[in-house]
C-alpha cells in the first residue's frame, strides 16, 4: 500500500464569504485550502480525503486535474458555511446550513501518511476513536477550530472541546488562533497557553494571532513568527489553512520550526492578497521571507522516516 508522506482529511465545504467589499460563494474548507496550497508547492506524496455530497464532485475533479491524489467517503450533504467579517479581518462571524457525514475509522483504512491532518470544522468531524487509530499509523496534526464550534440554530458558537486532554495526548501538532487558545486554555497569554498545551501532551504548538504574528513552541523553546504585512487585506478566510499547509509542507522537508513557521506566515501573506486559495509559487513565498529575514533559505533535505518519527 502506498504511504504518503503528508494526508489532509477533512471536508470540502460550500462557502459564502462576505466582506465589507464583496460577497461570492466559492469551494471551502480546510480539506479545499490545504489541497489547493499544496498544488502550488509539489503535489508529489500528498494525499487528500474528503467526504461532501454529489453536487460538490466538480470541485474534487478540478482538484485531481492539479495532480492532486483525492479519496472520497459517502456523504449524504456537504457542509455549507457562511463566513461575514467586517472591517477587522482577524473577527469573522459564522453560520453552518448544511452538514456532512463525520469521518470514521472504517473509511479511513486504506489511507497511510507519515502525517495526517485532520481539518476538523466541526465538532463531530473526527472522534476520539478515530484520532487513536490515525496516531497509530503516524503523526498526527490537528488544526482545533472544529472542536470548538457547537451549532445551535445554524449559529456558530465557541465552545471548550470536553475530550481534549484525552486527545491532545495522541496529537503532535496543534494549531490554534488566539481566540481558541483561550477557549482551550483559559489563558489569553500566548506563551502561557502554549505551555499548558505542550503538559497535556503536543509536542508542536502552534499559535496564529493573524497580523500580530504566530508562536511555536517546540522542543521546549518558543519561535516567535513574524507577520508579514499583505499589500492588501481582500479575504482571510482560509488564512489558517493555508500556514498549516506552508508549515507542513517545509517540516515534512526537514525544515526548522523557525523556517517553517516563516514560510508558512509568508504564503499568509499572498493568500490574504487574493479571494480564494493561495495561488503563488514557492519563490513567491520565499521571496517574502528573504526581504524580512535576509539569512534565510530554502530548505530542501528531504526528511528520512526515522527522523520524521523522531521529531
Amino acid at each position: 500500500m502506498n504511504k504518503h508522506d503528508i494526508c489532509c482529511i477533512g471536508h470540502i465545504t460550500l462557502d459564502k464569504v462576505v466582506t465589507p467589499k464583496l460577497t461570492v460563494e466559492m469551494p471551502g474548507g480546510t480539506a479545499f485550502y490545504f489541497a489547493q496550497g499544496i498544488s502550488r508547492l509539489d503535489t508529489t506524496g500528498f494525499q487528500l480525503v474528503t467526504a461532501l455530497g454529489e453536487s460538490e464532485m466538480p470541485v474534487v475533479e478540478a482538484i485531481r486535474k492539479k495532480g492532486i491524489d483525492v479519496k472520497v467517503l459517502p456523504s449524504a450533504h456537504s457542509v455549507y458555511f457562511e463566513n461575514r467579517y467586517g472591517e477587522n479581518q482577524n473577527s469573522r462571524t459564522q453560520r453552518v446550513l448544511a452538514k456532512a457525514d463525520p469521518f470514521t475509522i472504517d473509511g479511513l483504512q486504506d489511507v497511510e501518511a507519515h502525517i495526517f491532518h485532520l481539518g476538523s470544522l466541526l465538532a463531530d468531524d473526527f472522534s476520539i476513536d478515530v484520532i487513536r487509530y490515525l496516531a497509530n499509523k503516524g503523526l498526527l496534526s490537528v488544526d482545533a477550530q472544529g472542536y470548538l464550534r457547537e451549532v445551535r440554530n445554524q449559529n456558530v458558537y465557541a465552545v471548550d472541546w470536553p475530550e481534549k486532554k484525552e486527545a491532545l495526548q495522541y496529537i503532535h501538532i496543534l494549531k490554534t488562533n488566539e481566540y481558541e487558545m483561550e477557549v482551550l486554555t483559559g489563558c489569553s497569554e500566548p506563551h502561557e497557553a502554549a505551555l499548558k498545551l505542550a503538559s497535556w501532551g503536543v509536542k508542536e504548538v502552534l499559535l496564529t494571532q493573524g497580523d500580530m504574528g504566530s508562536l511555536i513552541y517546540a522542543d521546549g523553546k518558543f519561535h516567535e513568527i513574524p507577520a508579514y504585512p499583505p499589500k492588501e487585506v481582500v479575504d482571510a478566510t482560509g488564512c489558517g489553512d493555508t500556514y498549516m499547509t506552508g508549515y507542513l509542507y517545509l517540516r515534512n522537508q526537514g525544515a526548522s520550526y523557525k523556517e517553517a513557521g516563516c514560510f508558512a506566515a509568508a504564503m499568509c501573506t499572498i493568500k490574504l492578497e487574493t479571494s480564494g486559495p493561495f495561488n503563488g509559487t514557492e519563490a513567491d513565498i520565499w521571496n517574502i521571507v528573504r526581504k524580512r529575514n535576509h539569512h534565510a533559505k530554502p530548505h530542501k533535505l528531504p526528511i528520512k522516516e526515522k527522523e520524521l518519527s523522531a521529531l
